[in-house]
């Protein structure tokens, strides 16, 4: 039995990506408050904060606000609130490889300007997301295969699909944190309001 494709794999990785993002994470990201958006599931936790307020050794951010931080991570590794978990999908997985690999505006950890609020958080998000997606478009089939080059460091010689998966899964993996940080965060503040 032959099996015949009707779409390219690029565009079976962006439906990966983009059905999750739409359908699964972006969805659960309605109505989402400032409260909860830097709300600490547990003491230590690290977050988007005023820089005076920065409670690990290597808080990064160009503006008032840091993402906490440390390098080598320390293990275990402090839980994480949505604030940082959105930013590390906007800066480390989107904006920075769509500035590396894509032509967009070079960008880091260092040089972020970080989210005060929810609505700017999920802003930077669908922006960032439709950048990176638009990117990943370009590489067309033959492009999939291609070296990442240096950008990517040890990681160098791996093809462009190998990137894309690790996104994607980048993707599935911390919207699955956000989405279940709401959870608890429901969970936790309806029972407390109600008693």
């Amino acid at each position: 039995m032959t099996v015949t494709l009707t779409r390219s794999w690029n565009e079976t990785l962006r439906d990966q990506l983009d059905f999750h993002y739409r359908y699964l994470v972006r969805p659960r990201l309605e109505g989402l408050t400032d409260e909860e958006y830097l709300w600490e599931p547990a003491p230590g936790s690290w977050s988007i904060r005023p820089r005076h307020e920065a409670t690990s050794s290597h808080a990064a951010g160009a503006g008032e606000l840091v993402m906490d931080y440390a390098w080598p991570e320390p293990e275990p590794a402090p839980l994480t609130t949505i604030a940082w978990r959105i930013a590390h999908v906007v800066v480390g997985c989107f904006a920075e490889r769509t500035g590396n690999h894509f032509g967009g505006e070079a960008a880091d950890y260092q040089q972020w300007t970080y989210a005060a609020t929810a609505a700017q958080a999920i802003s930077q998000l669908d922006t960032a997301y439709a950048a990176w997606s638009a990117g990943v478009a370009t590489l067309g089939e033959k492009g999939l295969a291609r070296r990442v080059g240096p950008a990517e460091g040890p990681w160098a010689e791996s093809p462009y699909a190998d990137l894309v998966l690790h996104i994607n899964r980048e993707l599935i993996h911390h919207g699955a944190e956000i989405c279940l940080l709401r959870d608890l965060y429901r969970a936790t503040h309806t029972s407390e309001e109600s008693s």
